[in-house]
């Protein structure tokens, strides 16, 4: 009885230990971000879903201090779902009301990653579950997939250059199911013949949608002014 319950301790312990360590590599990645105040970022954004037909546009990005985010698309609608776009890495990290598990490692383009799932501990949160691959050696967030109550699952891989010292990468690929998607006003379904008979539900059921932004300049803690997020 008395090596089972030692063993027992043992398990729980080293869980115990292992998750602790993987608190401190989040606590870590969160350090590096916390050094931006603010943001404002240029870049190109490519939408690619099936029904939609959308040109490459230029966009603008805002970012503050703790979640404040917003995007805008020069001369046209942004087709990003609906409440996915202020997932991010910063304003994933604006909390500390969640607990961090283990979940082994994986390759991301190339690179290995520490694979980590955050469970937030305030029950309103509308995140129910963020799994992110870490890259362990440069603190950087190579995957991040999150779970939300609202607008689904949604997917970003990100890819590193000039300004990973910030933790802030050159390019975002976004994807997500289009069965979560709330079409923006002014957007007209563009389907095959043989889907014309179908609802907008079954329509969107199996479809998938990717935006891609690839950045070309960010200004960093030089101020942003909340009017931008109104």
């Amino acid at each position: 009885m008395r090596k089972v319950l030692l063993f027992l301790f043992t398990f729980h312990f080293s869980l115990f230990t292992y998750s602790q360590d993987m608190t401190a590599l989040v606590m870590k990645v969160k350090a590096k971000l916390d050094l931006i105040s603010d943001y404002e970022a240029e870049g190109r954004m490519k939408t690619d879903v099936a029904f939609i037909k959308a040109p490459i546009g230029k966009v603008r990005v805002y970012y503050k201090k703790p979640n404040q985010f917003r995007l805008k698309k020069d001369g046209g609608i942004s087709l990003l779902p609906k409440g996915g776009v202020s997932v991010n890495m910063n304003t994933v990290f604006a909390t500390t009301d969640f607990v961090s598990l283990a979940s082994g490692e994986a390759v991301v383009d190339g690179i290995k990653t520490r694979v980590v799932k955050l469970l937030p501990t305030n029950e309103t949160s509308d995140i129910v579950l963020t799994t992110m691959y870490i890259d362990e050696a440069n603190l950087l967030v190579k995957k991040m997939v999150t779970t939300t109550r609202e607008n689904g699952t949604y997917e970003i891989e990100m890819t590193y250059g000039k300004f990973a010292r910030y933790a802030l990468p050159d390019k975002v690929v976004f994807a997500f199911n289009t069965k979560d998607y709330k079409l923006p006003r002014g957007i007209t379904l563009e389907f095959d013949d043989n889907e014309k008979q179908l609802t907008d539900a079954e329509k969107l059921k199996n479809k998938k949608g990717r935006v891609e932004i690839r950045y070309t300049n960010y200004l960093i803690n030089k101020g942003v002014s909340d009017s931008v997020f109104n």
